[in-house]
């Protein structure tokens, strides 16, 4: 009896250890995984595979990753060894990747300056102290004689996106043009919008346009921003011509002219806005107030000091509401403008059935709008206390097919004059993304847009939701869920290691 029992165990543990075996070759010969995020932002997106099958020609894409990077960014390593595994299987015949090794530290060193890859300087604790350590962590991609680097991947958020957009850089041998609007004075090409411009020059021609002359035929995307006054005859004439043969618009302008430091406000007089209306857009004479909003710093006597301190401020509204099913605002989570007047379709244009008006981001239902008196005061402003008039639209797409062509102009409105300039929103980084999903997509090329969003992102409980009693539930879930997990699997452990020795003493008794 005591000899069979312990044959049966000693058998149990050599299938047991069989078993092992085999899964964890199985494991290293075979491998999967399941994307639970919302955005499958570890799942090759369809986009990049349109992208990837494009490649024609061999691309080769090195990494150059220092060893003994620790656990997080170690982790980064094998993402993105993981993520070229996927690119690679796309297109097997074109596209290959490796990860540069070498025993000679000075050789990996001057491989990894020579593809454009820095060394990066990080804290690391070794033997118990703090060491500054230099490392190489960056790629580079060739294609021909071309070649994109990635100086530095320390994090995998955006970095399908990141790739993805170099390769079709290297690929496209035609980029399209992207006109930046100006009036023959001041140039926004080089003044304003600084770093909308460069982002744009990393995929895209781009060029500054004098409406003073007739607008090229090869301007895919024209971008326009804050009027302050009338066209000329000849700049009228010009931009609609250029809409009337199928142009494309991205316009960030409100009708308010403000200045915060004087707290002044004054209507924009300008035919910009009878252009507009007749594409079917109307850009109304007011600005809309949220309760989700910025900040701003207001100095304020206390006592015999001088105090700053930052208080909400309604007119820089916070959008966080985006149209459904508009790829162009697809996975946007908020975005900042700044003294924003309302956008509604022009009824008289659009009762033509040539056009059509689709908003693509609104206030919140605790919003309303100024018109004709305009007070600018951030402190005990009556206009504070109505907000809940909402919500307004404040940017739009607009199409209008033309009677003369017979083709589509498109226009994207946004009613905040200083949406793309430097010294407003254009240096937030969602305002970027959208200019960025606007222009891909007004030039007809929309395989990026999807890839930009793909990011981490927090899920707040929505501050606006009216039922205490349902914030009030999460909120303890989130700290009970932990506990009860913990104490679940507690007791699994010790079911299990109780019935283990209640097995060991029958058998050997």
């Amino acid at each position: 009896m005591k000899i069979e029992n312990k044959n049966s165990f000693l058998i149990y543990i050599a299938i047991l250890i069989i078993s092992v075996s085999l899964l964890n070759y199985v494991s290293r010969s075979f491998y999967g995984r399941y994307d639970l995020t919302d955005t499958k932002m570890y799942t090759i997106s369809e986009s990049s595979k349109s992208v990837l099958e494009k490649v024609d020609d061999l691309l080769v894409m090195k990494a150059y990753f220092s060893e003994d990077l620790g656990n997080e960014l170690g982790n980064n390593k094998r993402y993105l060894q993981d993520l070229l595994e996927e690119y690679r299987a796309v297109n097997n015949e074109n596209i290959s990747f490796e990860f540069f090794k070498s025993d000679n530290e000075e050789e990996f060193k001057s491989e990894a300056q020579k593809s454009g890859i820095q060394p990066v300087q990080l804290n690391v604790i070794e033997n118990d102290k703090m060491e500054i350590k230099q490392v190489y962590m960056g790629m580079v991609i060739m294609y021909g004689d071309k070649k994109e680097s990635i100086p530095v991947i320390q994090t995998t958020t955006g970095l399908e996106y990141t790739i993805t957009s170099a390769i079709k850089k290297l690929i496209n041998t035609n980029k399209e043009t992207i006109g930046m609007a100006s009036f023959g004075e001041e140039d926004p090409y080089s003044q304003k919008n600084q770093s909308i411009t460069e982002l744009l020059r990393q995929t895209y021609d781009v060029r500054p346009v004098d409406l003073n002359n007739n607008v090229a035929a090869n301007i895919s995307v024209l971008i326009l921003s804050d009027i302050s006054d009338s066209l000329t005859k000849n700049q009228f004439n010009n931009l609609d011509n250029y809409l009337l043969n199928g142009g494309n618009l991205f316009i960030a302008q409100n009708r308010i002219k403000t200045d915060i430091q004087t707290q002044t406000a004054e209507p924009i007089n300008s035919d910009i806005f009878n252009l507009l209306e007749k594409y079917g857009i109307s850009i109304n004479e007011n600005l809309v107030l949220d309760k989700n909003c910025g900040q701003i710093t207001i100095s304020q006597n206390r006592g015999f000091f001088r105090m700053n301190s930052a208080t909400d401020y309604p007119f820089f509204p916070k959008i966080t509401d985006f149209s459904e099913d508009q790829i162009v605002v697809n996975g946007l989570e908020m975005l900042q403008i700044l003294f924003p007047s309302e956008i509604e379709p022009y009824v008289d244009t659009l009762d033509t059935g040539i056009g059509t008006f689709t908003p693509l981001f609104i206030t919140s239902n605790q919003s309303t709008t100024m018109e004709e008196f305009f007070n600018l005061y951030p402190l005990e402003n009556p206009a504070f206390n109505s907000l809940n008039e909402g919500p307004y639209d404040v940017a739009a797409l607009g199409t209008f097919q033309t009677n003369e062509s017979g083709l589509t102009a498109q226009i994207i409105v946004v009613g905040d004059s200083r949406f793309l300039s430097d010294d407003g929103g254009g240096r937030m980084p969602e305002n970027l993304t959208f200019t960025l999903n606007s222009v891909d997509f007004l030039t007809g090329d929309s395989d990026l847009i999807a890839l930009r969003s793909r990011e981490i992102t927090t899920r707040p409980l929505n501050a606006d939701a009216q039922d205490e009693d349902v914030r009030s539930f999460w909120k303890k879930l989130n700290y009970f869920i932990p506990a009860i997990l913990i104490l679940f699997m507690a007791f699994i452990i010790s079911s299990r290691n109780k019935s283990r020795m209640k097995n060991l003493e029958y058998t050997y008794e």
